[in-house]
């Protein structure tokens, strides 16, 4: 079997004396290779990884090579894989607690096999921030911040004693407590490195996260981007992460932006703009002199959206901008001095107006900063901008728009339609395009000074103008980190914020991803009776359809300022050039223009108010700065004491019957199809996600252990419970599955002929002592690589899928769970081969496995078919052979 050796580039080990402390490092230009400095900056960090890890079992020389040789790769378009080990991972509470119940298994299976439970911990640092339990409950009082963080810890109870535990037991992992700030922003203000130094070697941070938005972190020139579970705990475990090498995107800008248009105006024309140019599976990275006007937190801003516009990364390389951030956010005088001289030595150091400097791209896309003007993105998508000047016309169009992402399909005699309700004993109007949610939320725009200090000064003068926001729509502010309170408050606008109701309501992902808590009831009967499109706006970067709340089929997402703006006048459709705002005490119009901010003011205020000292105050007590925290008391010892009564946290079933020897490949024999599925079958197909089904097999699950509908919850605060998720797996009720003929999560029982849940149907097949397998169509697995679209199957038994293709990150995860990717070989189908799905399935495997093999699959009928393996490189085999990535790593800590 394949293993580690001596990396092939050690020579290229570096010294460098900075201040008066030396230290070492890999220097790609000791390669003598003129390719290097034509590489995108991007790619340059993915080489000096590959350089640094190279050991030809996890990166090879070729990857290497294949790296450097980037400008001609660009004409392959099959792609070509390369082997990348990021520096550290970075998770939120949803997906990081399964990640910590993995790693708690793993102990109790180190320790039943005779190894030491204490050396399991993350071997690649890792960080997560607990920042996605806290919902809007309350608002508009100055009591709402302390009455949702105590719901929040009522209803996360459990969850949050066993990461305490995993807090004090797992060495290499920083878990910092809810209420201290969302996970991205407190990445940028704090956990980034920028630059490692790992026993004075140093090298570019770079990660992998659990969450799509750690896109965030590129704009501070930190390689990273979102990843699903089981890759995520791969690289927590030292492995390294398989991808295609990217094409890379140079995105041009230029110009001078307008003192009117705010960060979040640029960042959705972006997001529209390379939306449409088309950049899936590419990274983007940004350059030219226009960069230069743009602060840190713009940049980050502007990466954050990454996700809507679809590249894997947005990057902007560091600069003086970056190295200015770093100092403002209170780094170390000390680490600054190593991050400059690290990446100014190996060309990793931008001065945007330095065109000499441009590398080469794979194409190039413009944008002049002039250009952008004050815009919201929606009403059903991140990529829809409009032009605030078009807002009130664009939505009249949606109201009779045939249904879609631009349309509600309501006859025109409706339109204007006004529905009267009444909200705390007064009488209030609603009608279409009524604002009924107003949030201040999410980390696109949290983390940015200029637009939180511009949504302060624009309620200072509102306040100041005699203006209002109605009583009965829900306002919210939700700062991305304590940081934001500070600065708030020391540049006084933070009681304008109350009065307009903008109270802070809590720290952590809250609308954007709909914690957006209830509607009074008034509202919504008036909303469901009549049909109305009523609307939030929010400053985050999602608003697709039914995520931010039930009861708004229309979301859009502006700056802070906007968001203020469009709750103060109370609807959407307005035109701010022609119409007021509203009105003062006196009757008297107000305009926006009036009101609006521009941006050199803000800026002043900005430079006063945003000190280092904060950032400091803020991050000396990120771990002990929670009273509640404090006071939980969590299990002490190794090993985590799992409570057979939980139905949050649950020891997961992975490890059960391991050895200490790699076991011998068994044969899958007379295997029944447990489903029959066609082409695009997504993660979200099989993944657990949303609100439990009250007539689901979950539902069945928490019932019977004495739970009420009203606190069963999510799947994703119950990712810790493998019994819940398995009984989530494949229930998505828009499943399509060929033995039923229609959208549903059920199938069919072969040997019986019932109609069963999926999870129902994998339990009988398991008590008869049947093995299960999958048939799909075309790109079985795309959309965003979830865990448990891999462990879900694999606690229902399956043993193998049979495919056409694979989304390429699900392929790879369903071999770190065991499960057996094979393809139908080219031109065959299950369709082609006659495939009902109702045969017995025969799979024997040969002992000596290799890459690429073709083997048959016998039928029960006495027919056969050969179909690919589709284990494509030696690591992945490795993993296999051990029963999965998790497996492989017991073993390899015990040896």
């Amino acid at each position: 079997m394949a293993r580690e050796g001596p990396n092939p580039y050690s020579h290229l080990l570096s010294d460098i004396k900075i201040g008066n402390d030396s230290f070492k490092f890999y220097n790609p230009l000791g390669l003598k290779d003129n390719r290097y400095e034509r590489l995108p900056f991007s790619i340059r960090v993915l080489l000096e990884s590959s350089l640094r890890n190279c050991d030809n079992f996890q990166v090879k020389e070729d990857d290497v090579n294949n790296i450097l040789d980037w400008e001609k790769m660009q004409n392959d378009t099959k792609g070509v894989e390369v082997a990348f080990r990021p520096a550290r991972v970075i998770l939120q509470d949803f997906t990081g607690v399964p990640a910590v119940v993995d790693f708690a298994a793993m102990r109790d299976a180190v320790k039943e096999l005779g190894g030491d439970p204490k050396d399991i911990n993350p071997i690649c640092p890792a960080d997560l921030v607990i920042d996605h339990s806290v919902q809007v409950e309350f608002s508009r009082t100055s009591s709402a911040l302390q009455k949702n963080q105590e719901l929040e810890f009522e209803r996360n109870y459990e969850r949050f004693v066993f990461l305490k535990w995993g807090a004090q037991a797992l060495k290499n992992m920083l878990i910092v407590p809810p209420g201290s700030g969302i996970v991205h922003q407190v990445n940028l203000e704090y956990l980034a490195r920028v630059v490692f130094n790992d026993d004075k070697l140093l090298f570019p941070d770079s990660l992998v996260g659990t969450d799509s938005h750690t896109t965030m972190i590129n704009g501070l020139g930190v390689v990273g981007w979102g990843v699903g579970g089981i890759e995520a705990e791969a690289v927590m475990l030292g492995q390294a992460v398989s991808m295609v090498l990217p094409k890379v995107v140079g995105y041009y800008i230029t110009g001078v932006l307008s003192p009117f248009a705010t960060s979040t105006d640029v960042v959705l024309t972006i997001t529209k703009h390379l939306r449409q140019e088309g950049v899936v599976g590419k990274f983007v990275e940004f350059y030219g002199p226009g960069v230069q006007q743009l602060s840190l937190a713009d940049r980050a801003t502007i990466s954050n959206m990454c996700p809507e516009y679809g590249a894997t990364i947005g990057f902007f390389p560091v600069d003086d901008t970056t190295v200015k951030y770093l100092r403002q956010s209170g780094r170390e005088e000390s680490k600054i001095a190593q991050i400059e001289a690290y990446l100014k030595a190996v060309k990793m150091y931008r001065d945007f107006s330095d065109a000499s400097q441009d590398p080469v791209f794979s194409e190039v896309v413009t944008l002049d900063l002039a250009e952008v003007v004050p815009s919201l993105s929606g009403p059903k998508r991140p990529h829809d901008r409009v032009s605030v000047s078009s807002m009130k016309e664009d939505f009249h169009q949606c109201l009779g728009n045939k249904v879609g992402f631009k349309g509600f399909g309501l006859p025109a005699d409706e339109h204007d339609k006004t529905v009267p309700f009444i909200y705390e004993g007064q009488e209030y109007t609603l009608k279409h395009g009524s604002v009924v949610i107003a949030a201040i939320t999410s980390c696109t725009n949290t983390s940015n000074p200029s637009v939180m200090l511009g949504a302060g000064l624009l309620a200072k003068n509102a306040i100041e103008a005699g203006l209002t926001v109605a009583p009965y729509i829900k306002t919210s502010l939700s700062p991305g980190s304590g940081v934001v309170t500070h600065y708030l408050q020391h540049s006084g606008v933070t009681p304008y914020l109350s009065k307009l109701g903008f109270d802070i309501v809590g720290y952590g992902c809250m609308t954007c991803i709909g914690n957006s808590g209830p509607l009074p009831e008034s509202i919504v009967e008036a909303i469901e009776t009549n049909d109305l499109v009523c609307c939030g706006v929010l400053s985050g970067n999602r608003n697709f359809e039914g995520r931010i709340h039930p009861n708004t089929r229309a979301n859009y997402l502006a700056s802070p300022l906007l968001v203020i703006a469009y709750a103060i006048a109370g609807k959407m459709d307005i035109d701010f050039e022609k119409e007021p705002i509203g009105y003062n005490g006196d009757g008297h119009e107000v305009c926006l223009r009036d009101i609006w901010p521009q941006r050199a003011d803000i800026q002043l205020v900005e430079q006063e108010h945003v000190v280092p000292a904060m950032f400091k105050e803020v991050y000396s007590r990120i771990t002990t700065g929670n009273d509640r925290w404090n006071k939980l008391e969590a299990p002490e010892g190794m090993l985590y004491p799992w409570d057979s009564k939980s139905t949050y946290i649950k020891n997961p079933p992975f490890f059960e019957g391991m050895t200490k020897d790699l076991p011998a490949i068994k044969a899958i024999e007379n295997a029944h199809v447990l489903l029959n599925l066609g082409d695009s079958v997504t993660t979200d197909h099989i993944s657990p996600a949303g609100s439990i089904s009250r007539t689901s097999p979950a539902a069945r699950y928490l019932a019977a252990r004495g739970l009420t509908p009203r606190d069963f919850n999510s799947y994703g605060s119950r990712r810790g419970n493998d019994a819940v998720m398995a009984r989530g797996t494949f229930a998505n009720i828009r499943l399509v599955n060929k033995f039923i003929g229609k959208a549903g999560p059920r199938t069919i029982h072969i040997p019986s002929g019932e109609l069963l849940d999926v999870f129902d149907a994998a339990e009988r097949y398991r008590e008869g002592g049947h093995p299960v397998i999958i048939l799909a169509g075309k790109e079985y697995g795309s959309g965003s690589s979830r865990d448990w679209a891999a462990k879900g199957p694999f606690l229902l038994g399956v043993r193998a899928v049979i495919a056409e293709s694979y989304e390429r990150i699900h392929r790879s995860n369903l071999v770190g769970m065991g499960i057996i990717p094979m393809q139908f070989l080219e031109g065959q189908t299950a369709e082609s081969l006659r495939l009902t799905g109702r045969e017995t399935f025969t799979i024997k495997l040969p002992q000596d496995l290799k890459t690429g093999m073709v083997i048959p699959v016998h039928l029960g009928d006495g027919r056969s078919f050969e179909a690919l393996l589709r284990f494509d490189t030696e690591v992945e085999l490795t993993y296999f052979r051990h029963g999965g990535i998790l497996n492989y790593m017991i073993r390899k800590m015990i040896m």
